[in-house]
């Protein structure tokens, strides 16, 4: 996601940046460039996720056994359902890989509504701020847009089935609880946790070391910070 956030984090670390060397710049300009950049590294995040093995293959997103499965997980592998428990973390991380390119038109559409007040309040709101904005916009949304995917998914495992009976019994000891009580509201959780990690770590680590923008409006507006 290199690509992400370059146009607003120049200007974020630059912090005098805003007010004279993008001085010639409209407001328009501005939040412009950085629209382009929030767009495209949208496109990014979610095709990096999206993408065959893109949570089961990085451990920083990766799914692992709801935390309620924890204490029986050794009994069930030496009871031989090791092979389920395993066929179940796949489900669950193949599940939130086909939900995730659910996210593009969302995503897309919060940077697109963005106002000008909007773009101030990233560019100087902090190293997680653009995060926080995607959360604060998107959140909602993309919890109904990847329950049903997720939900289908899941489904055709019957270990899944057998997990929210086996939560639902438990729920009264305390041992399981909100999410965890249905195995498709906690991938549709953590596949959003998922997402937002990995622009978060990406806005921090181009906040660190910012590269460039891309974008003919985005380098019209970080080329100014030179100026």
């Amino acid at each position: 996601m290199r690509g992400i956030l370059r146009a607003l984090l120049l200007l974020v670390i630059c912090g005098q940046a805003w007010a004279i060397g993008l001085a010639d710049l409209t407001d328009k300009d501005a939040s412009g460039g950085l629209r382009e950049a929030l767009v495209q590294g949208a496109e990014k995040a979610v095709g990096q996720l999206g993408s065959d093995g893109g949570f089961l293959n990085n451990p920083k997103v990766k799914i692992g056994l709801p935390d309620s499965l924890a204490p029986l997980e050794g009994m069930l592998r030496t009871m031989g359902r090791g092979k389920d428990l395993d066929a179940l973390v796949a489900t669950m991380n193949k599940a939130a890989e086909q939900a995730v390119p659910k996210a593009k038109p969302l995503l897309v559409d919060a940077v697109r509504k963005m106002s000008v007040e909007d773009a101030k309040k990233i560019l100087t709101g902090g190293d997680d701020a653009a995060t926080r904005y995607f959360k604060d916009n998107t959140a909602g949304a993309l919890t109904e847009s990847f329950l049903p995917v997720v939900k289908e998914a899941t489904d055709k495992l019957s270990l899944s089935a057998q997990y929210n009976k086996f939560a639902g019994k438990v729920s009264q000891f305390g041992a399981a609880k909100g999410d965890e009580l249905k195995i498709e509201n906690y991938v549709t959780r953590k596949a959003l946790d998922g997402l937002f990690l990995m622009i978060a770590e990406e806005e921090k680590a181009i906040r660190k070391d910012p590269v460039g923008a891309a974008g003919g409006l985005a380098k019209k507006v970080f080329g100014a910070i030179g100026q």
